[in-house]
């Protein structure tokens, strides 16, 4: 399948500022900092096409946790797609960040490329702003703070050649009603396109 989606990209996990899976100064991260990551990855998609299917203006989130000492470290997931969007929109969206279609980049994206445990897809209102994002009635991230760091910080889920800024969370908030604050965040763009 044909796709090109490009936009902004949020996350926030429960690690350290900055977050120990980033490439700093080019040279590659490692672990998590408590050796289980959990949170939320988030793509605003401003403009974008899978397969002929106009997905321009709206969003994704990704509720995920792995441990880094269970065999192979699959990611357990929930995602989020647009409610906004038509069934078949949303269809495509959840085809992509789910198998890659068989992009160079998103086919090697963790969940994709490890063993994973999918919980659900969900129909969810999602709101991006710069440095927020709202998903449902329970989800929040706000960033808005800059982690003082020398060196480019890039992070391979948007693509280690698209540096960001590591940012310090204001609030990561889950349905389950934990809430943290000064953990990591990181803003981004990203261009993913089918080979």
């Amino acid at each position: 399948m044909t796709f090109r989606v490009r936009g902004a990209y949020l996350e926030s996990c429960n690690c350290d500022a900055v977050c120990p899976c980033r490439m700093v100064g080019g040279i590659p991260g490692g672990r998590s900092t408590h050796g289980t990551c959990f949170g939320l990855l988030t793509w605003r998609i401003d403009d974008g096409e899978i397969e002929d299917v106009d997905v321009s203006g709206l969003a994704v989130a990704l509720v995920f946790d792995y441990d880094d000492d269970e065999a192979d470290s699959p990611w357990t997931l929930t995602l989020h797609v647009d409610a906004r969007g038509t069934a078949v929109q949303r269809g495509a969206l959840a085809a992509l960040f789910l198998s890659g279609l068989g992009g160079s980049h998103t086919s090697q994206l963790p969940w994709i490329r490890k063993q994973r445990h999918l919980i659900a897809v969900e129909a969810s209102q999602i709101e991006v702003t710069l440095g927020k994002v709202k998903v449902g009635d329970e989800i929040r991230l706000e960033a808005s703070r800059p982690v003082p760091v020398e060196e480019p910080v890039a992070c391979g889920i948007p693509g280690y050649e698209r540096p960001g800024r590591e940012l310090y969370a204001d609030e990561l908030r889950f349905p389950d009603g934990l809430v943290l604050t000064g953990n990591c965040a990181y803003a981004s763009d990203f261009d993913y396109v089918s080979a």
